[in-house]
């Protein structure tokens, strides 16, 4: 039976590549109106429980429930379509499209006149496109980009265009928000700028998960993590408890060790 306090749940999802067990049986839940971290070594298989969970990859085994219903099979756009929104490891902009207008592409789950009337722009499509500029623009100006907003994107700083993936996502007011290593390429301001982001985030009602190198940043925003090492789940629980988990410093400190041997 599905726990309504979870937004999110994978069940013992699994995917082999040539041979290779990317993921195997993972299953873990996260919860409304919470953040939820999936940390682990490199090669752990974060990325491609991200791509399993949004049907990028077709799992070999295993579900994926959303909002109370098995999402398995449905196309990516569809389920962005059903408010499950992510981003990728690297900053992906829009080449030849402003600041604006890439936070603007975001807009689609929001947009209730149909093509036509946005061809014939009338009353109700202008009302509708206003609303949606000046919330592109204030979201913006929440993270220090707005004086940005008609240049090229492709022209900010790597660290701006991650921020700007995050606005744009945010655009279109998911119910879960899935950030693959959003902190990547950000200096200690920026990704201390990114961390009252997203707790504004969670205040505002909205589920988050992310994946993250920056453990920082993870033990500072995070109310649940997941550890992956080698496709499997070896650890879940509070920042406070995973941090002295035996496994989880095997998984990051073992190998180091191993390796200067």
């Amino acid at each position: 039976m599905n726990d309504p306090a979870n937004i999110l749940e994978m069940r013992s999802m699994t995917k082999t590549f040539g041979g290779v067990r990317a993921t195997d049986n993972v299953s873990f839940e996260v919860k409304d109106r919470a953040i939820t971290a999936l940390i682990g070594p490199n090669g752990a298989g974060k990325t491609t429980v991200f791509n399993l969970m949004t049907n990028v990859f077709p799992a070999d085994e295993g579900d994926v429930i959303f909002l109370g219903k098995s999402i398995r099979g449905i196309p990516p756009m569809a389920v962005a379509g059903l408010g499950l929104i992510r981003t990728f490891q690297s900053a992906r902009v829009f080449p030849g499209l402003t600041v604006l207008e890439n936070v603007l592409v975001g807009r689609h789950r929001l947009v209730k006149h149909s093509g036509g009337s946005q061809l014939l722009w009338t009353r109700g499509s202008r009302g509708e496109e206003r609303e949606l500029r000046e919330r592109a623009l204030a979201m913006l100006d929440l993270v220090g980009l707005s004086q940005f907003r008609n240049i090229h994107a492709v022209d900010l700083p790597m660290g701006g265009q991650k921020m700007l993936e995050v606005v744009r996502a945010l655009m279109s007011r998911p119910r879960l928000l899935c950030l693959d290593e959003p902190a990547a390429g950000l200096n200690d301001t920026e990704t201390a700028e990114l961390a009252i982001l997203l707790q504004a985030v969670r205040a505002a009602g909205i589920a988050i998960l992310v994946v993250e190198h920056n453990m920082s940043l993870v033990m500072n925003i995070a109310d649940h993590i997941v550890v992956l090492d080698a496709g499997s789940v070896i650890a879940a629980g509070a920042p406070a408890a995973v941090q002295v988990d035996e496994k989880v410093i095997e998984a990051y400190l073992g190998r180091e060790e191993n390796a200067a041997a």
